[in-house]
Parts: C-alpha cells; structure tokens; sequence
C-alpha cells in the first residue's frame, strides 16, 4: 500500500514542521505549542505527498483541501506551508505581530495555503463538511481533511457536523481527532469524558479507526485504508501526546499555551536534531 512512499522524508518534515513552528512562537514570545506539536506527524504526512496541492497556486479548484478546525494551532500550519513553499520562510519570524500575514488563528483572507479562517472551536469541521460538499456539487474529485481537537469535541457542533456528513455519505471527507488527552484547562478526564471517540465517530455513521499519531507510516496507511470505504465519511483518531518531540513542552505538564523566546526555541530544536540523528525522534527517552 506504502512502498513507494519515503517515510524517511516525511518524518523528517515532520520534525522541520516542529522547529518551525518553535522558530515561529519563540520570536512572538507565546504561543499554543502543546497542540501545536501534536499534530506536525498529520500533517507532515498530508502535506508531504498524500494531498494534492500546488503551491504556486494555493487557489487551484482541483485541490484536496485542508481545514485547521483547531485554528489556534495555527503556527504549525504556517510552519508546514512556508516549508512547502507557499509564502517565504521569514514570514514566520512574524507570527501573532503587528501587519502580519500569518495571525495567531488561521486566516485564509491573509495566509496563501490556508483554506478556512478557523478559531472558534467546533467551527472549522462545520466549514469543511460544507466544503467536502461543494466538491460533490461541483463534481470535483478532491478530498477534505479537517483536524480537530479532543478537548474541541466537548463543543455540540462538531457532532451536528458529523451526522451531517454521514447522512450526505461524504466519502471524500476526513476529520482527524488530534487525542492528545489534555484540553485548555487541564486532561479531558478531569473535564468532560470524553468515552471512546473511535466508537462515537462511528455510532455518527463514520468509517472510523485509531492509529499512533506520531507515527507518520502508520497514518499514511490509515487514510489509504479509509480510502477504499464507499458511502462514508472518515474519522482517524491520532492516539498522541500534547507537546510530543518539543523538549520545552514535554518537560511541562500544563503545555497548552506556553511563553518562551528565541533562544529557548533554539534549545528544543537542537533536542530534536539530536534525536533525530540518535534514532530516538520524535520522543527521546520522555516517559509518557
């Protein structure tokens, strides 16, 4: 199924996605780097050969299309469209400051790439259901992928999403839940259990699975699967760690949202290089 696939190469974005984005947040001083980090694999694994895109024209109407349902984790979305060419690299010098192109939620009035203006939790997986159908109207053979959080899932709309898309049997739609056990205020436990998302998402009518999330062969191979279901929509919950393969966040328990400069961005990024070339990334020796 994924023979002809580097996964060598997309691990590798993977972890440029996580410097980046630590580039990216330390030069603004503060940023929401737990999710931010979660999610690098998924989208490493989209943006690095199983979308389809072109840079050079983020408007093409045959394109697979991205929702980041999970605005505020913006920066690693920026991060992994200026490593693929969509804007220059030194725009992420300028995250979350004064004129920017690249805010601290995702824009698409600002950002080339960026599909939806998302934030507003619960939100962005309405838009791409919405999105998901229009390429069935206009009869476009293009897929939908749309990352939402956990701790997002507390929020109704999510579910009115996801019957919605079942009933209209959205085959080209995909949502990932970026379960990485820990939402604004704390674990999902000691908030609003959030019981089996794999088993919810297919009592809603969702062909639905679980893979590790930090595992970019293992992702890939999931979506490829799902690929084959007619008459469904997808749900891939990514079993992952909030601040996964970002020393400074690992090393914290409340990781949401994190203040921190340049030079301690610099820090987790040489931790990542490390890791790489021991053969321990994204994880080192954490204890999770």
């Amino acid at each position: 199924m994924s023979k002809n696939v580097d996964f060598n190469e997309i691990q590798r974005f993977s972890a440029d996605i996580r410097k980046e984005t630590l580039r990216a947040i330390g030069a603004a001083g503060f940023g929401h780097i737990g999710g931010a980090a979660s999610i690098a694999d998924v989208l490493a694994v989209l943006y690095g050969g199983m979308m389809k895109i072109d840079p050079k024209n983020p408007n093409w109407e045959d394109r697979d299309w991205f929702v980041l349902s999970k605005g505020h984790c913006g920066p690693a979305l920026y991060a992994t469209l200026a490593l693929k060419g969509y804007f220059p690299m030194d725009w992420l010098l300028t995250v979350n400051k004064p004129g920017t192109n690249l805010p601290s939620h995702a824009d698409c009035q600002k950002t080339p790439g960026v599909d939806m203006s998302t934030g507003s939790l619960g939100q962005g997986m309405s838009s791409a259901v919405g999105i998901a159908l229009g390429n069935v109207v206009k009869k476009r053979d293009s897929y939908t992928y749309c990352i939402v959080g956990d701790g997002e899932t507390n929020e109704g709309e999510v579910w009115e999403a996801a019957e919605t898309a079942a009933s209209l049997g959205l085959d080209h739609f995909f949502v990932f839940v970026d379960w990485n056990k820990k939402q604004l205020d704390g674990r999902l436990e000691a908030i609003c259990k959030p019981f089996d998302l794999e088993e919810k998402f297919r009592a809603f009518g969702f062909d639905s699975r679980t893979v590790t999330g930090y595992d970019v062969e293992a992702i890939w191979d999931a979506i490829e699967s799902a690929k084959h279901v007619k008459g469904k929509p997808h749900c891939i919950i990514l079993d992952t760690i909030k601040g996964l393969g970002v020393k400074l966040a690992e090393d914290q328990e409340f990781n949401h949202y994190l203040n921190f400069d340049l030079e301690e961005a610099e820090k987790s990024m040489a931790v990542i290089d490390e890791r790489l070339a021991n053969g321990t990334y994204p994880g080192g020796d954490f204890k999770w």
